[in-house]
């Protein structure tokens, strides 16, 4: 005896729409942090460490250690009126 698939009311529309969400999201907290530098409008240390629940020392190791010299990215820092630096991922 076989069994039979249930069909899905859902609209076909809205279940591709909702995979492709699903794949933009990054998965892992380096993927979050990378996605944050990549903003057009970067990231504070302050903005990392309240986003990803890490302590400032953790955010700027991330940076240095993990992008910078594992992934080779480019990472600039911006110094604004605030006195804040601002990193972003340049490509």
């Amino acid at each position: 005896m076989q069994k039979r698939k249930r069909k899905t009311n859902k609209p076909v529309a809205q279940a591709a729409g909702a995979r492709s969400q699903a794949m933009t999201a990054p998965k892992t907290i380096l993927g979050r942090l990378e996605g944050m530098l990549r903003r057009p409008e970067g990231a504070t240390i302050d903005q990392i460490a309240k986003a990803l629940d890490w302590q400032l020392h953790s955010v700027r190791g991330a940076i240095s250690g993990s992008l910078k010299k594992k992934l080779g990215l480019t990472v600039v820092a911006d110094k604004i009126a605030g006195g804040d630096r601002v990193y972003r991922i340049v490509s």
